[in-house]
């Protein structure tokens, strides 16, 4: 279809907000009937979005997930739930984070800052479940000076190495995406799924066999299609700690503890944060963060809102695109003549 044509209609259908100035200044929601049911434990609720829900056991045991950040935080901001979700059915998580955030922090030195947020990587990576971290170390908010050829080739031979099935990142196609860490990382690992399966960059192939992810999870935090919601209600409280964790940057680590700090010396205080620093900052991100100020801390709406609205009670929403199953072989089966 169109661009133009998607977008009207779009509009005509309601799934963009009643104006494009309010639809271009808070993550909306444009939507297309893309998904295929991959085996998933999954409910149509319409005929655009599909909610995948929990399941039962290890359905997914033998599957390799990579998660795949620019900074440290990204990942369990935006998809923290789906991966715990993911991980805990089964799946063994890699996390790869492109950029060494060395322009994140004030009143510390570079080597400070990036050691720093090696540590948050790692320690949110342990909570999250993953096995372990891919540190690919290009400079913080300069991506898109470097060569996306050699950024694509590492990716390509990482999914190649740890046959990666699914991936986890920054949507490619999400609209006004202000860091080029984020676009740049995007469009990388899309072209590295595509080009993983194939006979591309054949000088790995002499220790890596080709091998093509299969499924993708697509977040943003802008104007992008979603078309699938994943139910992580019974993970909240891990994507809980892998933010609290990260006590280097992001809207997570400390910041209720200072908040309660800030509210006490004021002779304030709120029954929400609870009566010490380390449930402050759980309470603060499960709260506030993920719930009430979200479109203020993360710039999307609050996981509990979209739960509410798809009937659960905390999802994450992504632009997914999976396997197509094959027509021929039923098309066979229903005409032997």
């Amino acid at each position: 279809m169109e661009r133009k044509k998607f977008i009207f209609n779009s509009i005509l259908a309601g799934t963009m907000l009643p104006t494009l100035a309010n639809a271009f200044s808070k993550k909306s929601v444009i939507t297309k009937n893309t998904i295929l049911n991959s085996g998933f434990k999954i409910q149509r609720v319409d005929e655009n979005i599909i909610i995948e829900r929990p399941l039962q056991g290890k359905p997914h045991q033998g599957k390799v997930l990579a998660a795949i950040q620019p900074h440290c935080d990204d990942v369990p901001i935006f998809a923290g739930g789906t991966v715990a979700k993911l991980i805990q059915e089964g799946y063994t998580g890699y996390l790869i984070r492109t950029s060494n955030d060395d322009a994140a922090g004030t009143g510390k030195t570079m080597g400070e800052v990036v050691v720093n947020n090696e540590i948050a990587t790692a320690a949110t990576a342990k909570e999250l479940g993953i096995k372990k971290v891919y540190d690919l170390g290009y400079r913080n908010h300069r991506m898109e000076e470097y060569n996306i050829q050699e950024l694509k080739g590492r990716l390509i031979f990482l999914f190649r190495f740890l046959k990666v099935d699914t991936v986890i990142c920054y949507d490619p196609w999400g609209m006004y995406e202000e860091n080029p860490d984020h676009y740049v990382t995007a469009k990388a690992v899309e072209a590295a799924c595509w080009e993983a399966g194939s006979h591309d960059y054949p000088e790995q192939l002499e220790v890596v066999a080709p091998y093509a992810v299969k499924e993708k999870y697509y977040f943003a935090r802008g104007p992008q299609m979603v078309n699938r919601i994943v139910d992580y209600s019974p993970f909240v409280d891990i994507k809980v700690k892998s933010n609290v964790a990260i006590k280097s940057q992001g809207p997570g680590g400390d910041a209720g503890a200072n908040l309660r700090k800030s509210l006490l010396a004021q002779g304030k205080n709120t029954s929400l944060l609870g009566n010490d620093d380390d449930s402050a900052n759980f309470n603060y991100v499960k709260n506030f963060m993920l719930d009430i100020d979200s479109e203020n801390l993360r710039g999307v709406q609050s996981d509990k809102e979209l739960g509410k609205k798809h009937g659960v009670e905390w999802a994450e929403a992504f632009h997914y695109i999976g396997p197509r199953d094959s027509k021929i072989t039923e098309y066979l089966k229903n005409n032997p003549k």
